[in-house]
């Protein structure tokens, strides 16, 4: 059976979020936004492609930056309203030059920094 990703459950702006998982380590990495066509290109390119809110336009992750995420699998949840994009990560995830977007934790009620950024 073909996936079509029209099958998945997105919301009022036709956006579904993905959050980016390291295939190898599992740390996650990031989460972003994809519309159906994201989920396609994706899909047909092994180049993880998102939809940009604040652009409105397709992101290919790593294009200008060159900190690439090649799609190793994508999962859907059970409620197809949420996907796993387990990827091959080069360089930071995160636009901070950090690996993952998630570098703060909060602690004892303390947001406390935990990751540095990556050197170049």
């Amino acid at each position: 059976m073909s996936f079509d990703p029209a099958s998945l459950t997105y919301n009022d702006a036709g956006l579904i979020p993905a959050i980016a998982q390291d295939a190898a380590s599992g740390e996650v990495l990031m989460l972003a936004w994809m519309n159906a066509d994201a989920v396609a290109r994706t899909l047909d390119t092994g180049r993880v492609t998102y939809w940009s809110r604040s652009r409105s336009a397709f992101w290919v992750k790593g294009e200008t930056s060159g900190h690439v995420q090649r799609l190793i699998e994508m999962r859907v949840d059970c409620d197809r309203d949420c996907l796993l994009i387990q990827v091959e990560q080069v360089g930071p995830a995160c636009h901070t030059n950090r690996r993952s977007c998630f570098y703060t934790a909060l602690r004892d009620g303390v947001e406390t920094e935990i990751m540095a950024p990556m050197a170049d």
